[in-house]
Parts: C-alpha cells; structure tokens; sequence
C-alpha cells in the first residue's frame, strides 16, 4: 500500500553575492539547495527537501518538528 502525507517547510531564500539565490529549509540542517531565478530555486529546493526526507526515512529518523524553534517578527524604528 502506497500512501502521500503533504507536509509545509519553512523556506528561506536569499539573494547571494554572485547573484544566485539560495535557499535554506530551518527545519531540515543540511538541506539547502539555489538556482539562478527564484522560481528555480523553489523548484531545486522542493527536490532538496524531497530527497533530504527519503534519506531520513531509509535510515530509519524520524520526522518531527522543532518544538523549542518559534517564529516571530520584531518592528524596529530607525
């Protein structure tokens, strides 16, 4: 039996020095991935996390979710 759980990353991407984009996933250490437009890169970086999941699961780690990472915005007046 084959079954599809659909799962949402946190994505970060940034514009590099040479002009790439690079994109890092928080939630996943290692798992970066860049391409030369950001559309690229969201596609490249999708195949990233895809296959970062596959190695996790065929080496037996679980998947779960950083319970002490939070995300919040902080406003700053200059």
């Amino acid at each position: 039996m084959y079954w599809c759980m659909r799962m949402n990353f946190k994505v970060l991407i940034e514009k590099d020095e040479d002009g790439y984009y690079v994109a890092t996933v928080p939630s996943l250490p290692g798992c970066i991935s860049q391409g030369k437009t950001e559309e690229e890169t969201r596609e490249n970086i999708k195949e990233a996390i895809e296959l970062h999941l596959s190695a996790l699961a065929e080496e037996g780690i679980p998947i779960t979710e950083n319970a002490n990472v939070k995300q919040t915005t902080v406003a700053v007046s200059l």
